[in-house]
Parts: C-alpha cells; structure tokens; sequence
C-alpha cells in the first residue's frame, strides 16, 4: 500500500526532472553547436561568398591574380577550422545532423575541381557562379538545422534570423553576378534571369524574415532599409532587371560596400543578442531544474520517511495480527482437532479466545473478525467430532447388536449341521454357513471403523496358515484361491483375528477385480523383519498413480469419510494395519494383475511350539467361526469350517477335490510326532467320523458323474 504511492510520487518526480533536463540538454547543446559549427559556418560562408567574387573577376578577364589566390588560401584555411569545429562537437552532433554534415562535406570535397574549371576558362560566368552556388546552399541547409528548438520564442528569431541571412546571402549572388558582368558592360540572358530570380528571392526572404523578427530585433533591419545604401540598392537592383544592363563600378561596388558592412554588422549584433537570450533562458531552465529537482527530492525524501514510519507501524501491527493468525491456524486449531480425534473433551469459551492485537481501527476490526472466524471454526470442529463419534457409536452399536445374532446364527447351524445325514440339506447348511461368517466380517469392518476392537483373540500364537486358511474361508469365491505351503510362523493369539480380517480383505479383493476363471495365489515366508504375506491376482492392476494413492491411504490411512464408500475395504485394512504397525504395499504383478504384500512384524510374531491347539478351549473366539459356551469361552471351529479350509487348502484338479494326506482326517487321528497315545473316542464323534467320510465319498461320486465319463485322451 506504501510502496505504490512512493512508487508513482518517485516515477512523477524523474518524469518532470527529465522534462527538464531535456530542456536543459537541448539549450547547451544548442549553446554548443553555436559556439563550434556556428561560428565555423559563418565564417565559412563569408569565405566562399568572397571566394566567389573574386573567381567572377577571373571569368570576367581571364586572368588569375593574386587576390584570387590569397582568397583561396583564406578559404581553405575556414574548411580546415570547420572540420577541427565539427570535431570538438562531439556528441553535441545527433542524428538530426548527419545527413546535411555529410552533404556539405561531399560538396566541400568538389571545392578543388570548381577552382580548376575556373582555371582553364571556357565555361559561362553563370556555371561558375552556380558551382559557388551549390556550395553555400549546403551550408545554409546545415545551417538551418543548427537551430534550437527546445525554446519556442529562441527557435522563431534564429529562424528569422536565418532567414536575413539567406536574404544576404542572394545579394551576394547578384554582386556576383555584376561584377562578372562589369568587364563587357552587360548581362547575358541567363544571367539577367538569375538576377531577376535572385532579386526577388531576396525581397521575399526579407519580408518573410522581418515580419517574424520581434521588435528589438527588427528595429534595425527597418532602419537599415530605410537608409540612403539600401535605397540605392534597391533602385539598382531593378534598373538591372529591367534594363539588363549593369551599373557604373565604382558606384555598384561602393553601395554594395556600404550595404555589405551594415548587414553583417547587423547579423552579428543579432547573433549575439539571441546567443544573450539563450544564455538567459538556459539560465532559467537551470533554475527550473534546482526547483523542480531539489523540491522534488524534498518531497520524495518527506515521504519516504514518512511512509517509512507509519509502515513501520502498519507492519508491527500487521505482524501482531499475522502472528496471532499462523498460530490460530497451525497450533491451536490443530491441537483442538487433535484432541478431540481423541475423544477429549473442549470448552469453546476457553478455547477460542479473543485475538488481542493493538493498533489502528482496521486492524482491531480484522482482529475481532479473526476471532469470530476462531470460534465458528471451534465450534464447527467440537460439532464435527460429536458427530463423528456418533456415527462410530451408531456403528459400533450396530455392528454390536449385528455381531450377537451372528453368533446366534452360527451355533444354530453348527448344531444343525451335527444332526443333520442329508448330503444335500448338509451343503445348504454349507453355504449358509459360509454366508454367515462373511456377514460376521462385515460387522467387524464397522466396528474397526468405529475405531473400537472386534474382540476376538487367543491366548497363544496361531499359526499363520491357521490365519491365511481362515481368511481365505471368509471370501466367498474362496475355491479361485489356491494357498501354497508357507513357512512355519505363528502369530501373536490378540492380533490373530485382525490378521484374518486384514487378509480376508485383500483376498476378497483379489477375487472381485481379477478374472473368474482365474486363480489368486496366496503365499508367504520368512523375512527379517518379521513375515511377508502376499496375495496376487491376474486382474488388469492399475496405473502407477492409483498405485500411489493407496499406497499413501495405507500407509497413512485419513480419518474415514462416510461419503468415500466405494473404498471402505482400503480403508478397514489401513486402519487394522495402523493398529499393530503392519505394513501393507500394492503394486504391479508381473503378471499384470496386482500384487498385494502384507508385512507382519517380528513384534507380533511368536514360536510355533507355544501356539494353541485345536483342541484346546480358549479365552474368546478362535480364527473362523466360534460359538460361545455356557462358562464364556469360546468352543472349537465347526466341522464345517475345517472341511472348507482343506478344500482351499488343496485347490482342485479336473473339478474333483485334491486330495492331501491326512488333511480331512480329525486332529486326534493325524500322525504324531511322538505317536502319543490319543484319548477313546465317543460314539457320537465314531458316528460322526464315518458320517463325514460316507457324505464326501458320495459327493465326489456325484459330481463325478455330472461331469460324464472320462474319454481316453483324458485318462
């Protein structure tokens, strides 16, 4: 705001200095040029004028004399002053200069062959003349632009001026002529021509010259015109054009004398009152100059230390509030967020306290518009938390509520699935099953996104095939997924069903974006840093930049925005792998699908001899799905899960199951390492056994034969 106004008051002050100063320049350098080339000029012209009467004489007799020559030396001596003249010009000689600079010296380099015509004889008086001629008129060209032009009243007397001048300059042509003519006693035609053209040149440049002359300048012309001379002259003048006959030579040459001396007389006194009245103004430019300049700086300095003080205090006050403002912004509003991401609690009075700044009106007012701009902003965020915390809780309840029924469900289809011996109702059950526990991971999501904990865990590590098997169960097109043999590992029993849940999101995502008639592959292995868990699709993957953005959401997940559903799985794997520090990557497959890496820290990892077994109850649910018994704990998987686990487990051939050794069989029937001696079974777990073994003997002969016979190229 200062600085454009000193700006534009500096800007003013420099363009009405310059004015000024060009003023200044034009008169020195007017001043200039009179004193060099002026001078040098006028000199040079009485020269040539001279010159040139004295080369008539020479055409008139045909004799050289020694007048001629000493005349000639005279002349080529002011040449010599006039180039040393231009010289000391220097700068002095602009643009404006050049071109009739250099027309006279092209015409003044001619002077030598002028003087040699001349010499040998032959030629008219008049050609000779004319020669003369040509050269003085490329002076008073010159002449003409040794003008100023800065002072309006100083350049209309140098012109008129000029003007008389060139008017003597004609007079001198006619001298020219009649003393060519004196010696035979008359003019020829072309001779008496140029007179009569020269005579009335002359009176034209003398009215012309006269009227612009003020009346200090012009009182003396008048006089002179007025004059016995000029009055001889005159009637010379026109009984020669009339009769084209000369006059008597000692009277021509006696008036012309006369005349010759009061006009030069007069164009030097002229000269030197114009040259007084340029110095006069030059004077006055340069007082303009001291005032303009110095009142100016005056000015500008004022206000420069002027507008240095009051932005002094602008920029204090304005620091204060600027100050006040980054700290509203970047500590404190941001501390109030944070709390309450944290559940506290905030008191908007005491929170948004008034901005306190001192200074001028505006700045009070822009202070409390900060303020009312602080508490809106408290406000808004106190009302957003609230509701963010009750939407969680919604969720949360919800999720709660959902979660009970669950349970509910899946212990009634687990005894269900105990007494029921009919194959088909048995893989209804299946399904529903299956769609049970799927629904249970979707109630977990909510809850994980109401930031609560699903509540699942187990005492003593599993091991992380029991977690990628259990996973793989929850997706629903879980036959597509093919599990291969991982190292062995176990996982920390309280972060086990977060694991699950993390995985069983990746995989069902493999699945949804990647072909139907394609496989995902799950594999991991040992690493340094803890355990890699990767899951891989054949789906089309995304670009680099998509890549990026997930990457950057799971590995600093957002808070969760109600309105972004489309990518709530993301957003369930970012917050699990937040909770336990595991690090998930997505990138391309070298396939062309997407390959998804799950980093499981060595903290959560533990040794497999210490994990739980699968006979052994724990303190609340196991991976898949669990049912509650009377004392609280958790009972063991159903039937139903483990069989969908070996099923994964194994993949499939040819549609029909593969089978893998002792992988349906119960825990208590696997080999040993030590062949302990197992415990009697009950007739209902006998009954049972043969049960399960009859029903998938049978199912395999079904689909079997639903597929046809087997030709012999396929056997």
């Amino acid at each position: 705001m200062l600085l454009l106004p000193l700006l534009s008051l500096s800007a003013l002050w420099g363009f009405v200095l310059n004015l000024t100063m060009a003023d200044a320049r034009s008169l020195l350098r007017a001043n200039t040029l009179h004193e060099t080339l002026g001078v040098a000029s006028a000199d040079l012209g009485s020269q040539l004028q001279a010159e040139r009467v004295r080369s008539a004489e020479a055409l008139a007799t045909r004799e050289l004399t020694e007048v001629l020559g000493s005349q000639r030396s005279r002349t080529d001596q002011s040449v010599a002053e006039f180039q040393r003249a231009v010289s000391e010009a220097g700068d002095a000689v602009g643009d404006d200069l050049r071109v009739p600079l250099e027309t006279l010296r092209t015409a003044l380099d001619r002077l030598e062959s002028i003087r040699a015509a001349i010499d040998r004889g032959g030629n008219p008086r008049l050609s000779g003349l004319n020669a003369y001629n040509r050269l003085l008129d490329a002076l008073f060209l010159l002449s003409d632009d040794l003008v100023p032009a800065s002072d309006l009243a100083i350049f209309q007397q140098a012109s008129s001026l000029h003007t008389m001048s060139l008017a003597r300059e004609y007079i001198a042509r006619e001298h020219a002529l009649v003393v060519g003519a004196l010696a035979d006693r008359r003019l020829s035609g072309a001779e008496t021509a140029a007179f009569a053209e020269y005579a009335a040149s002359r009176k034209f440049l003398h009215a012309r010259g006269l009227a612009g002359l003020d009346v200090p300048l012009r009182r003396p012309y008048e006089e002179l015109f007025a004059s016995e001379p000029f009055v001889v002259f005159s009637a010379m003048e026109t009984r020669i054009v009339r009769t084209g006959t000369p006059p008597a030579a000692d009277a021509w040459r006696q008036t012309l004398d006369d005349l010759s001396s009061h006009l030069d007389d007069l164009g030097a006194d002229a000269a030197d009152t114009l040259a007084g009245r340029t110095s006069e103004a030059t004077a006055g430019t340069m007082v303009k100059i001291g005032v303009a300049g110095g009142l100016g700086l005056i000015a500008v300095l004022a206000s420069i230390i002027i507008s240095v003080r009051f932005g002094r205090r602008l920029a204090g006050e304005l620091g204060g509030l600027r100050s006040a403002a980054v700290e509203l912004a970047q500590r404190r509003l941001p501390d109030i967020v944070a709390r309450l991401r944290k559940g506290e609690d905030v008191d908007v009075r005491k929170e948004a306290k008034a901005i306190k700044v001192r200074g001028s009106a505006e700045i009070t007012d822009v202070a409390r518009a900060f303020g009312s701009v602080q508490r809106t902003a408290v406000r808004a965020a106190v009302g957003q938390a609230a509701l963010r915390r009750g939407v969680g809780q919604v969720f949360l309840n919800l999720a709660r509520r959902k979660q009970g029924l669950l349970h509910r469900q899946l212990g009634l289809l687990d005894r269900m699935q105990r007494r029921t011996h009919d194959p088909d109702r048995l893989e209804e059950l299946f399904r529903l099953d299956h769609l049970t526990t799927r629904m249970r991971r979707h109630a977990e999501s909510l809850i994980v996104l109401s930031g609560a904990a699903p509540g699942r865990a187990w005492r003593r590590p599993v091991p992380v095939i029991d977690v990628v098997r259990a996973a793989v169960a929850e997706v629903e097109d879980y036959t597509r997924v093919a599990v291969t043999s991982m190292p062995d590992g176990a996982i920390d029993g309280a972060a086990a069903a977060d694991v699950t849940h993390l995985v069983a999101e990746l995989v069902e995502n493999a699945t949804i974006y990647s072909p139907p008639d394609t496989m995902v592959q799950v594999r991991g292995d040992r690493v340094s840093n803890g355990y890699a868990i990767e899951v891989e699709d054949k789906g089309l993957g995304l670009s680099a930049a998509e890549y990026g953005r997930i990457n950057a959401l799971l590995a600093a997940p957002p808070e969760f925005d109600l309105a972004d559903s489309d990518r709530l799985g993301l957003f369930v794997v970012a917050a699990l792998a937040r909770r336990h520090g595991i690090k998930v990557l997505l990138r391309r497959s070298p396939f062309g699908g997407t390959l998804a890496i799950v980093l499981v820290p060595r903290a959560l990892m533990a040794e497999t001899e210490g994990s739980a077994e699968p006979g052994e109850p724990a303190r609340t649910r196991e991976p898949g799905r669990t049912t509650q018994t009377g004392d609280g704990k958790a009972a063991l998987p159903s039937r139903t899960r483990k069989k969908a686990l070996a099923v994964v487990t194994s993949g499939t051939h040819a549609g029909l199951p593969r089978r893998v050794r002792q992988a349906n069989l119960a825990p208590q029937l696997r080999e040993q390492p030590e062949q302990e001696q197992q415990a009697e079974r009950s007739p209902d777990e006998v009954r049972d056994l043969f049960s399960a073994f009859q029903r998938g003997t049978q199912r395999a002969r079904e689909e079997a034969s639903e597929e046809g016979p087997m030709s012999k190229g396929d056997a």
